[in-house]
C-alpha cells in the first residue's frame, strides 16, 4: 500500500484544505490522474496521483484543513493492499486530522527540510448512515506504528467506517451542498444517497427512535442564539488577511488621488474592439490602464521595486510583473503577468483575458501569484468611485481604478479662452506607495503620467 502525502504545491505553504475528491474507495487510478482538488493559501490546485492502483482509503474528509506532509489517500498495488489490523483504523484516525493542531507538540517542531508525514492520533469517526441502523459504529483505536497485516476487503456496496465520502451523483451532491447538508448525515436504504434521501432529510425527517446519530463535522458557519454568525477564516481569505495586516503595519503607506476625463480612452477602446487583431479577446479600459502603467513605470522605476529590510537596500526590478487583483468566491487573489512591459497591446490583451478567466474559475496556480512587482486593482466594477488600496506584500506601488461614468465636465480650448460644460467619461485613480522607497515627487509623477496617457492615449507615443 502507498500513501500519498499532501505536498507543498507553493512556496513554503504549510497547510491546505481538501475541497473535492474525484475518486472513491475501490476506484482504480492511474499515475497522473487527478484525484483531488485542494485549496491552499493562494489558490485551488488539482493534485494528480503519483501511484497506480486501487484506492483503499480516503484519509481526509472534504472540507478538512491538514498540514503539508499528512497522508490524504491510500492506494494499493495489484497484489492487494497492506493495511492495519482493523481496515478502518487508519482512515478513522486520519479523518480527524483537523484536530492535529491540538496535539502537545507543534507540527513546526516536527517538520524537516523534506516533506515528511506528521502521523495521526487516536480518534473516532463515523460512516454514512443507512436507514435501519441501530447505532453508530464504535470508534477504533490506531494500532502501534509498524503493526500491519493483510486483510480481506469488503465488497464495494458495503459502506465501511473507512468511507469518508458518501456515494452520490453530482446533482445530488450539489443539492446537499446548496442546503448545507453533509451527505454523511443523510440516512439511505442503499450504498448511494439519492435525491429523495436528501430532500427527505432537508424536510426534517429523522431516523427512527433509538438511533444514535454519529458526530457531525464542524459546520462552515455557526449561528448563535443572538443571530450572530461566525465564519471560519481559512485558505485564500486567511492568507489575504495575514498579508494585508503585515503590509499595512510594515510599509508606510501614502495614497494620492486624481480625477480625470477619460473620454479619449473610451473612444480608443471602441476602436480597438473593431480592430480585427483584437477580435478574439476582450478589450476594456483596464487594458489601456495596464499599458499606461507599464509606460509610466519605465519613467519612475521606484514604483516597480521592493524594499530589502535585511540588506537595507532598494531593489529596482528589471521587468514589470503586473499583478491584477481579482475577486473570487474564495477571496481576493492577485495573479500577475510576467514581463508585461515587453508586451504589445494585443499580447497584453490576451494575457489579461487568460488571467481573468483562470482566476474566476478558481484555477490560478501559486506560481502565477508570486513574483509580482506592481498591482492594479479595479473597484470600479462594483460601482465604487475610488479607494485607498493596501500594497501587495513585497511591492512598493498599487493603482486603484474607480468606476468610469458620465459626469458634467468643463471642457474648452487649451488656452482657456472658451469653456463649456458637457457630459464626459470621468474616473478617479488612487495610487498607494511605500514611502521608504518612493517619495512624494516620484509617486506624484507616476500618477500624473498614467493620468496624462488616459486623458490622451496619443501621448503614449512620447514615452
Amino acid at each position: 500500500m502507498s500513501e500519498f502525502k499532501l505536498p507543498d504545491v507553493g512556496e513554503g505553504l504549510t497547510e491546505a484544505e481538501v475541497l473535492t475528491w474525484h475518486v472513491s474507495v475501490g476506484d482504480v487510478v492511474e499515475v497522473n490522474q487527478v484525484i483531488v482538488d485542494i485549496e491552499t493559501a493562494k489558490s485551488v490546485v488539482e493534485l494528480p496521483s503519483p501511484f497506480a492502483g486501487e484506492v483503499t482509503a480516503l484519509l481526509v474528509r472534504e472540507g478538512t484543513t491538514v498540514p503539508v506532509g499528512t497522508p490524504i489517500i491510500a492506494i494499493g498495488g495489484p497484489t492487494g493492499p497492506v493495511v492495519p489490523d482493523d481496515a478502518s483504523s487508519l482512515t478513522e484516525a486520519a479523518a480527524e486530522v483537523e484536530d492535529l493542531e491540538e496535539s502537545a507538540e507543534p507540527a513546526e517542531q516536527e517538520r524537516e527540510p523534506v516533506l515528511v508525514g506528521y502521523g495521526v492520533r487516536t480518534a473516532s469517526t463515523r460512516r454514512r448512515r443507512r436507514k435501519g441502523d441501530d447505532q453508530a459504529p464504535a470508534p477504533a483505536a490506531v494500532p502501534p506504528a509498524g503493526t500491519a497485516t493483510t486483510i480481506e476487503r469488503p465488497s464495494r456496496p458495503v459502506a465501511t467506517s473507512g468511507d469518508v465520502r458518501a456515494l452520490a451523483k453530482p446533482p445530488v451532491r450539489k443539492l446537499a451542498k446548496d442546503h448545507g447538508v453533509d451527505l454523511l448525515d443523510v440516512p439511505c436504504d442503499g450504498p448511494v444517497v439519492t435525491r429523495a434521501d436528501v430532500e427527505a432529510f432537508i424536510a426534517g425527517r429523522r431516523p427512527e427512535p433509538g438511533h444514535v446519530a454519529p458526530p457531525a463535522p464542524a459546520p462552515s458557519r455557526v449561528v448563535s442564539t443572538d443571530g450572530d454568525t461566525r465564519v471560519p477564516v481559512k485558505g485564500v481569505r486567511k492568507a489575504t488577511a495575514q498579508a494585508m495586516v503585515s503590509s499595512a503595519f510594515t510599509a508606510p503607506h501614502v495614497t494620492e488621488w486624481v480625477t480625470l476625463d477619460v473620454t479619449a480612452t473610451m473612444d480608443l477602446v471602441e476602436r480597438l474592439k473593431a480592430d480585427r487583431r483584437f477580435a478574439d479577446v476582450k478589450v476594456s479600459p483596464t487594458l489601456v490602464v495596464a499599458k499606461a502603467v507599464c509606460l509610466a513605470l519605465a519613467r519612475t522605476p521606484e514604483l516597480n521595486a521592493s524594499w530589502d529590510e535585511q540588506a537595507q537596500e532598494i531593489v529596482l526590478k528589471g521587468s514589470v510583473n503586473l499583478g491584477v487583483a481579482a475577486a473570487t468566491d474564495r477571496g481576493l487573489v492577485v495573479p500577475n503577468i510576467p514581463g508585461a512591459d515587453r508586451m504589445s497591446m494585443v499580447e497584453l490583451a490576451h494575457a489579461l483575458g487568460d488571467l481573468t478567466a483562470t482566476a474566476r474559475a478558481g484555477r490560478t496556480q501559486p506560481a502565477q501569484m508570486s513574483g509580482g512587482t506592481f498591482t492594479i486593482t479595479n473597484v470600479g466594477v462594483f460601482g465604487v468611485d475610488a479607494g485607498t488600496p493596501i500594497l501587495n506584500p513585497g511591492e512598493t506601488g498599487i493603482l486603484c481604478v474607480g468606476q468610469i461614468d458620465r459626469r458634467p465636465w468643463v471642457v474648452g480650448s487649451p488656452d482657456g479662452s472658451t469653456e463649456r460644460i458637457e457630459p464626459r467619461w470621468v474616473t478617479t485613480f488612487a495610487v498607494s506607495f511605500d514611502h521608504r522607497v518612493v517619495d512624494g515627487q516620484q509617486g506624484s509623477r507616476f500618477l500624473a503620467d498614467v493620468a496624462a496617457i488616459l486623458r490622451d492615449p496619443a501621448l503614449a507615443l512620447t514615452y
